[in-house]
Order: structure tokens, then C-alpha cells, then sequence
């Protein structure tokens, strides 16, 4: 993979990373962040604060880009992340689904490894 498409990759998960964290929580005090590793090309989703007394700290997306491909690690949206990402172009073959198990991901339509 040359370094233009990475580069590009990386603009995409960071623009819909950004977009979902953006978004507002009416019921609570919860606030949502992105947090982005270009060296070592991680991307995270987090919701932190409180929700009456309850602490509330989690990551709700994490993605890592491993040679040359999208690895989703944690997907906590509805639709799911990796449809975001082809809607922004990413071919399906570049995305792993590496939240679910080995055995499992040649039946998802993506990318196994």
C-alpha cells in the first residue's frame, strides 16, 4: 500500500471517528473524544463522565490500521463502523472485522487478515 492511500485511511477514520464523537448526549453528562496515534496508527472512540452516579468510561470504537488494511477492534455503534468506511469508499477486501473470531470472519464479506 503507498503512503497516499494510508494517508487517506487514516483522514477517513478520523473524519467518521469524529462526526460519531461530535454527536451529544441529552440524557447525561457524558462527553465523547477521539484520540488518534498516527505513529502507531490507532484510532479510539471514547465516551466518558457520568450518568447519575454511575461513571461511564469506555471505548466504543478502536481502530487499528495493520498492513495496510482497517482492523476494526471494537465496534459499539448500531449500524456498524465498517459500513461507514465503505460508504466513504474503503473497499469491503480492506476492512477486517477483527472483533470477531479468526474462524469466523471469511463469512462476514470482509477482509480476514
Amino acid at each position: 500500500m503507498d503512503y497516499t492511500q494510508l494517508d487517506h485511511y487514516r483522514q477517513v477514520i478520523e473524519t467518521i471517528l469524529g462526526e460519531y464523537a461530535s454527536l451529544s448526549y441529552s440524557y447525561a453528562d457524558i462527553q465523547s473524544e477521539v484520540v488518534f496515534d498516527r505513529n502507531r496508527d490507532r484510532y479510539l472512540w471514547m465516551d466518558l463522565g457520568w450518568d447519575g452516579d454511575r461513571r461511564i468510561h469506555g471505548c466504543l470504537v478502536h481502530i487499528d490500521l495493520i498492513d495496510g488494511k482497517i482492523w476494526i477492534q471494537r465496534d459499539g455503534t448500531e449500524e456498524g463502523i465498517a459500513a461507514d468506511l465503505e460508504r466513504a469508499g474503503i473497499p469491503k477486501e480492506h476492512i477486517v472485522l477483527g472483533f470477531r473470531p479468526p474462524e469466523l470472519r471469511p463469512y462476514t464479506g470482509y477482509a480476514v487478515a
